[in-house]
């Protein structure tokens, strides 16, 4: 293939006006960071105009050791030297038995084991697959889902996602789905203080799932994200989890936790759900699980392995690549105790974080777990509502994204009308590198205070 696209005189607005002349107006990302990049190592990116940014988005948590770690580079070249077909159906090969056994060691626990499943590569196709066997196990086809929660964009994940756009104009998604409100720290669904928002979620949950005449037959499942990322990085209540699982338990209601951005060592744990001490029914990964490449993997309680052969399958759910990628990628997070590392630099950034909160008054909130981090931009000219939150603020949540990215920071923003700004830098991230992501998201508030 010709590499001389490469020597060509190169700029972001070139090849920005090529994209969308290419490409259908689905495109995301580029409106909000116009750039078009060259190259890419650790936590830092560079456009095709030598213009050099520090990536707080990390491929939306794909990128768990930042772009092209070594470790991962290498794995590729061995794989690509050792004949191994690219991808294998559900064949196994030496390297996915590596793979499979440092999951399925990964997973269990003294009480349970967990199977394998290998999805289509994306985390969607592992929700479609647990909402499946949820139905096929239980026998019965409801679905509760949460506000704010996000699980993908097919049909079965898009119903139990919470954000409304893309669902407009999209008639028959899977049903019977009831959503109920997930716990928030800052915001209350019922308008009370922090003090009374977590029992009062527990009872509505709990309550709502007993009552005789709640107008909705037992469900088959409940979904939940321990911490929802796009919903605006909003960290569940550790008692509400607790409490989520004893009455999934006690209603015979399988509990599938999406760990799609959450898991393997953002957080601070492997896993997210492993704060709350809970043994979810099916574990939903993906991102990280493949080292940067597609992969999505379903681990499910072997006593819910209801499958029938060739029941739920897809083409690429071999990628062999990507199992090379992931296992090196896991491999490292292990062997270097990446799980502690994160947690003690999610801390500092985040008392960091706490500080520039008390200097500019538009940050409402800062949350988060780990080096997975949000903060609620809001109006603090605007009165307190009545859980003693502001009103959030979507045009200078915005602005300050361009700031940013005009001084070199890539972070995205999630949470309703986009108000809450997300870091999600390499688990691998230096504290020099952390300091200069504080600088430069400063500089950017300064601009919109």
């Amino acid at each position: 293939m010709s590499t001389s696209f490469l020597k060509e005189k190169n700029n972001n607005k070139r090849y920005l006006h090529r994209q969308a002349q290419f490409e259908s107006k689905v495109r995301s990302y580029p409106r909000k960071l116009p750039f078009a990049i060259q190259s890419a190592t650790g936590a830092w990116i560079t456009d095709v105009e030598g213009n050099k940014y520090i990536d707080c988005l990390s491929g939306a948590g794909t990128l768990a050791l930042g772009h092209n770690h070594p470790v991962v580079t290498e794995s590729i070249k061995q794989l690509l030297d050792s004949n191994l077909p690219m991808h294998t159906l559900d064949i196994t090969t030496p390297l996915k038995d590596k793979f499979s056994e440092f999951m399925y060691t990964l997973l269990a626990t003294e009480k349970d084991e967990y199977c394998l499943q290998f999805c289509g590569p994306t985390g969607a196709d592992a929700v479609e697959a647990a909402l499946k066997l949820a139905k096929q196990v239980t026998g019965r086809s409801g679905i509760v889902s949460f506000s704010g929660g996000y699980h993908g964009m097919t049909h079965g994940a898009l119903a139990v996602t919470g954000n409304l756009a893309p669902k407009q104009g999209i008639e028959g998604l899977m049903s019977p789905v009831q959503f109920l409100p997930y716990p928030n720290a800052y915001r209350c669904a019922f308008g009370l203080s922090s003090e009374q928002s977590v029992s009062a979620h527990i009872s509505y949950f709990e309550n709502f799932l007993k009552d005789v005449e709640s107008g909705v037959v037992k469900p088959a499942a409940v979904i939940l994200e321990v911490i929802q990322g796009e919903g605006g990085v909003n960290p569940a209540p550790i008692e509400w989890l607790k409490q989520v699982r004893r009455v999934t338990k006690e209603l015979d209601i399988l509990l599938i936790i999406d760990e799609v951005q959450t898991g393997f060592c953002r957080t601070g744990r492997w896993f997210a759900y492993q704060y709350a001490g809970i043994d979810p029914d099916m574990i939903v990964m993906s991102k990280a699980i493949g080292g940067g490449l597609p992969l999505a993997v379903l681990g499910i309680k072997k006593q819910y392995d209801a499958w029938q052969a060739g029941n739920h399958s897809g083409t690429f759910r071999g990628n062999q690549l990507a199992m090379a990628t992931g296992l090196a990628t896991l491999e490292y997070l292990k062997d270097h105790d990446m799980a502690s590392y994160v947690a003690e630099m999610g801390a500092w950034f985040m008392a960091e974080l706490n500080g520039l909160q008390k200097r500019y008054p538009r940050i409402g909130h800062v949350r988060g777990r780990g080096l997975m981090i949000g903060m609620e931009i809001i109006d603090p000219d605007l009165p307190r509502q009545s859980d003693g939150s502001y009103p959030a603020d979507s045009a200078a949540a915005a602005s300050i994204q361009q700031a940013c990215f005009r001084h070199g920071l890539v972070i995205e923003k999630g949470g309703r009308g986009g108000t809450v700004l997300r870091l999600l830098p390499p688990l691998n991230v230096t504290k020099d590198e952390l300091h200069q992501v504080l600088d430069k998201l400063e500089r950017a508030l300064q601009e919109n205070q």
